[in-house]
């Protein structure tokens, strides 16, 4: 998904992919409001659906019906279904994900600095990273939206390695914070007939569950990961051996 990010518009993608829209608003000067793409069928996006929220550029807010929450870089917002959404912010760039809710939760604003990290990888296999989880069926209640962020450490270039499937649920990144020259080679495809894309700032994937999960960046990078499934087990994946690669 290439151009989500245009100052003065609000961009989605719709997939049949777990019924995801993936989403980039850049509100400019003004203000932009979360749109009720006719492919929904509702009217208003939020009707029946749940909503992350992860601004990727500099401090801005989101109006969820009459309250604002500032959001600063890398700060999220989890959205409730029945919810209007107003973005702000001349220098903000709010990506986002929406998934089909079968119930209303509490909107919660998600600090990225108040976020404790899980350390995962090593130096020595290029592998070290801090998973930020937002929601992931733990502390926050959704109804199948799980999303975070996940921060590769200076030195290191893969975002998880040896690759895994999720059976039960597609995922999508956005790779953001990239310097203008930098690229991830995001690698899909069935275990036996893997391929890449080549993949800049703030582009996104839909990695859906039968292909692998795994990428490698030119150099120092974070990633936004969601998804929406069959369950919320953030632990709920089947790994691949490399001699199956």
């Amino acid at each position: 998904m290439e151009r989500l990010f245009r100052t003065g518009e609000v961009h989605g993608v719709y997939t049949h992919d777990d019924r995801l829209v993936v989403g980039g608003a850049v509100p400019g000067a003004g203000q932009l409001e979360l749109p009720a793409w006719d492919v929904l069928g509702t009217p208003s996006h939020l009707t029946r659906r749940e909503l992350g929220i992860i601004n990727v550029g500099q401090a801005g807010h989101v109006i969820v019906n009459s309250e604002k929450f500032e959001l600063d870089h890398l700060d999220g917002l989890f959205v409730g279904r029945g919810n209007e959404v107003v973005f702000a912010g001349q220098d903000a760039a709010f990506y986002f994900v929406s998934a089909p809710a079968h119930a209303t939760y509490p909107t919660v604003l998600l600090s990225h600095a108040e976020i404790e990290p899980v350390k995962l990888g090593t130096p020595q296999g290029a592998s070290e990273r801090s998973l930020y989880r937002y929601a992931w069926g733990q502390e926050l209640q959704t109804s199948v939206l799980q999303f975070g962020v996940t921060v590769i450490a200076d030195g290191s270039v893969w975002n998880t390695f040896p690759p895994h499937l999720h059976d039960r649920r597609t995922e999508v990144y956005l790779y953001v914070d990239l310097d203008e020259q930098a690229r991830i080679f995001h690698l899909m495809g069935q275990p036996g007939a893997a391929r890449h894309l080549v993949v800049r700032d703030r582009e996104a994937v839909i990695s859906p569950p039968w292909s692998i999960h795994s990428g490698v960046g030119t150099g120092s990078y974070a990633f936004i990961w969601a998804m929406g499934g069959e369950n919320n087990d953030y632990t709920d994946l089947t790994p691949v051996p490399l001699e199956d690669l």
